[in-house]
This record gives structure tokens, sequence and C-alpha cells, in this order.
């Protein structure tokens, strides 16, 4: 437990993200410290054998016992409200040690259509490869879900907003009928983090984040954790202390670093992206702005009433086909051309031929992946800059 956990009861989300999971040492350090080793010593070949077997608390091998990554998962989890979380290397290696975890041959998940594009393709190509199936649907349709559901079904997996057409998923609603049928619902709650929107409150069983985006916030490391109860969190850390995709400690450390102004960053990245979009809504050359914050979008309502804020990623259709869209995205000076998201500086992409780009041409149409949309990462830069820059190529 931590030093801070007695003071901590009731402490709001500012608080927590600066001191949840601090364990200062005897050296009295009072930023968090930084452990860089690949294993711990024991006092006695038994001590071994007890912390080995779990028998006795303490570390056993930096795989799946660290310091510093047990910091950041205590951390994420109060965030979340959650009873515990387990760190990983990447976002999608957070959701491959759910699943491996959780499902077997023969089981089934029930996905939104709208996801990050790996992420259909590993639930496709590799999870149906070792007998696990998958039906996706739409996200924003509760009959579409209800419909969806097979005996099989053990998980439910969603993201919301969704990546990148900003899709929100009723999570009251869709957890009611996921537990109804003995299943667990999953949210990557990436674009919001806990400083937006807390599924868990909701009745989601496990949070899963890529950690890379918004938890860093300055494009720097890679990291993955999911969230969630002590028991499924085991499940998940069984497979993580056996398979390996385990989050470097330095990483977690630069997380922990991050997470001290997630909230501020995030409020700021959501006024800058409300602004671009009311602006690109005004722009003759653009077809269409996916944006929850927006009245017109079709889960404005439900964002409000999820989420404190609307988060900084859109997208919007430029007239036109993917030439036109190509040569908006080519004409930007500002904007950095990259598929990550969730950094200070604003970046721009094109999701068809990207991050959704191993899709089949006849998932994408079904994903409203178009040819001509185009995906920005809202940054932290003066707005009327961006405003100038995206004009090169819009004008």
């Amino acid at each position: 437990m931590s030093e801070y956990d007695d003071s901590l009861t009731g402490a709001g989300l500012d608080t927590l993200a600066v001191r949840a999971g601090c364990h200062r040492t005897a050296e009295g350090e009072h930023s968090e410290a930084l452990f860089l080793t690949s294993s711990y010593v024991f006092g006695s070949a038994q001590e071994a054998a007890d912390r080995f077997s779990g028998d006795a608390p303490g570390n056993v091998y930096s795989r799946y016992t660290n310091p510093t990554v047990r910091a950041f998962e205590e951390r994420i989890a109060a965030l979340e409200k959650a009873e515990s979380a387990i760190a990983t290397a990447s976002g999608m290696s957070a959701i491959l040690s759910t699943c491996m975890a959780l499902l077997q041959v023969g089981d089934h998940i029930l996905c939104s259509r709208s996801v990050f594009g790996t992420t259909t393709v590993l639930f496709t190509k590799y999870l149906q490869r070792f007998g696990v199936g998958v039906t996706f649907v739409d996200p924003t349709d509760l009959t579409a879900w209800e419909h969806g559901f097979q005996a099989n079904t053990r998980l439910v997996f969603v993201e919301t907003p969704s990546n990148p057409l900003c899709d929100v998923v009723d999570l009251q609603a869709l957890a009611d009928l996921t537990h109804a049928r003995g299943a667990k619902l999953v949210v990557d709650n990436c674009f919001c983090t806990p400083a937006l929107q807390r599924p868990i409150e909701f009745g989601a069983d496990l949070i899963i984040h890529s950690a890379t985006k918004y938890i860093d916030g300055q494009g720097r490391c890679l990291g993955g954790v999911v969230a969630g109860d002590q028991d499924t969190i085991n499940e998940v850390l069984a497979f993580v202390r056996s398979a390996g995709p385990t989050l470097s400690a330095f990483n977690a450390w630069v997380f922990l670093k991050g997470l001290e102004t997630l909230r501020l960053r995030m409020e700021a990245h959501s006024r800058n992206a409300q602004a671009l979009a009311e602006w690109l809504q005004r722009q003759p050359q653009v077809e269409r702005v996916y944006y929850a914050g927006l009245p017109e979008h079709p889960g404005h309502e439900l964002a409000r009433k999820q989420q404190s804020a609307f988060g900084g990623v859109l997208s919007f259709q430029v007239k036109g086909d993917q030439a036109a869209a190509w040569r908006v995205i080519d004409s930007t000076r500002i904007c950095s051309l990259t598929a990550n998201l969730g950094d200070a500086k604003t970046t721009i992409v094109h999701p068809a031929t990207t991050t959704h780009g191993r899709l089949t041409p006849e998932q994408r149409a079904e994903s409203g992946i178009a040819d001509n949309l185009i995906r920005l990462a809202v940054g932290l830069e003066d707005v009327e800059d961006l405003k100038n820059d995206l004009l090169r190529g819009l004008s």
C-alpha cells in the first residue's frame, strides 16, 4: 500500500494523479524512484521460494514485479476507481493479454465495428485462428448489440469515443446487456482517459489504455495498462508473467510524470479540439466533421452524460476523394504527419491508408472509414496557428 493511502481516502482526481502509488524508499526521495533492475536479491533460499510461489509478497523478477511499474499501476487503478491494474509494453499488448487470459477455444468476442484498425486485425486474423470467434456491430445500436450476443460470448469490447469517428456508446445500457448474459465489458478508454471518463462508474468490468497516448502526453514512450477487479487482473497478470509483454520501468516512470498533468492537458486538448471542430464546420471545403462536442453529433447528449469534456480527437471529410484528403495533409507545416495521438503536438493522418489500412475495403466501408477522411489529434498549440495551417490545404 502507498504511504499516502490513508490521507488519499476520498481524494480528488488531481490529487490521485500526483500522489497515488508513491512508495518512498529509505533514501527519502520526493520524486518516484526509478528501479532499473532485472532481478532482486533474496535474504534466504526460503524467502526466494516463498516469493516465487506467491506465499510471501515482494519483488521476484522485473518481467512482472517492479516497484516503478507497480507505482504506475496503482495510480491508474486509483484514477479509474478500479481495484487493481497490470501494465504492459503497449496498448495492443494490453488487449492481447486480456484476451489470452480470459478466453479459450470456442469463446466469442462481441466488438464494436468502430475500433482501432489493429484491434480489428488482432481479433480477426489472429484470435480467430486459435478458435475464438468475433462479431462486429454498430456501436450506437443497442438492438444490434443485443442480437450480436451468442451463448459463448465472453467479452464485449468497445471504444468510446471511437477511433476515428468519435462514435459514443451508451456504457450503462451496454453493461446491463453484457452482465445479463454473463460476459465482461471491456472498454478502451484511451481517447478520454480517467480525467474525462471513468467507465467503471457506468458498469464496465475492465478498462484498457494505450498509455502511449494521453497518459504520456508527449509522444515519448510505449506502454499499456489494464484496470479492473482484483481477481480478473490476477488472471491477466498470470499471462503477463508467463508471456512477458512487460512494461519497462523507465517507461512507467515517464508515465507517472505524465499523469501529474493529465487533467490539465485533457481539458486543454478538449478546448482546442472544440474550437477547431466548430471552425472546420464553417469551411466550404469540409463535407462533414465528426466530434462529439458538436451539438449535431448523434452522440453529443450521451457524451455529455458520460464525459466531463469531449476529448482532443476529431475527424473530418473533405470534399473530393483520397487525393483531396492527401492534398490537405501534405499542405500542413505545423501539424505532424504521424499516426500517433495524444501528443502535445497536433498530429494529422489519413486513416484509410494508415491506421485502418490493413482492413479490407469492405471492413473500412462498414466502419465508415472513407477515402476522404482525415483524423486530427489536436495538440496544445495556439488554435489560430492550427487553423492557418489547415487552411493551406483547405483553400
